[in-house]
């Protein structure tokens, strides 16, 4: 099997996004033991949970299994119309964090949902609204997304800081249960026309992933 064959077998493994010392790359098997490695180094103030699923909240011990299963199931979940792009956020080469697409009948919607983590030494750089912007336009000029939503807990000031630095508009409240209590979230939907681009992006794989998602 040539290098490359796993690429034209699966076509989001060719996907890559760069904009200066960023790059973004869809998750692979080879990757999950760097994304274990930041998660077990720590992702959030211990005291606070920024995921709807708090998967961090796990002893240290069950996490590096938990990641692999975490892995099949998007592996899984991806089919034509079914879309979740696990981008692996690299800053000069070194893994920091994850920046996530993914939304269901994006064929039909043409809307997806932005996540993402940054593991904390890497925090207060920029490097958030920036790998954020990468993924919108990747989503909006690259991919034929119209819209683009995301949320955040009140108690989560960077990510909101985040979403509306980089053109997101409030879009209502919801009220959701956060490790057996009520919680407030803040959701956000951006197009075209509200985002506030960054740095220019280059976009190698994109026409075989619109493809792929039945986007064409």
């Amino acid at each position: 099997m040539s290098p490359d064959a796993l690429e034209e077998i699966w076509p989001p493994y060719a996907l890559r996004v760069e904009a200066g010392d960023l790059t973004l790359s869809v998750l692979r098997e080879r990757d999950v033991p760097e994304m274990v490695t930041l998660a077990l180094e720590g992702i959030h103030d211990p005291g606070t949970m920024p995921f709807l699923f708090p998967w961090t909240a796990a002893p240290p011990a069950e996490i590096p299994a938990n990641y692999v299963r975490y892995f099949g199931r998007v592996l899984a979940g991806q089919a034509s119309g079914a879309m979740s792009l696990q981008l692996v956020v690299r800053r000069d080469g070194e893994a920091v964090g994850i920046q996530a697409l993914e939304g269901e009948e994006v064929s039909t919607t043409r809307t997806v949902e932005t996540g993402s983590w940054l593991v904390r030494r890497e925090q207060r750089k920029g490097i958030g609204s920036r790998m954020r912007r990468m993924a919108c336009a990747l989503a909006f000029d690259h991919l034929g997304i119209e819209r683009v939503t995301s949320a955040a807990y009140l108690d989560n000031p960077a990510s909101l800081a985040v979403s509306r630095a980089v053109g997101y508009q409030d879009n209502g409240r919801t009220w959701v249960a956060r490790q057996g209590e009520s919680a407030e979230q803040q959701r956000f939907v951006l197009t075209p026309e509200t985002f506030r681009r960054g740095e220019p992006i280059r976009v190698e794989g994109a026409v075989a992933v619109r493809a792929f998602y039945g986007l064409d």
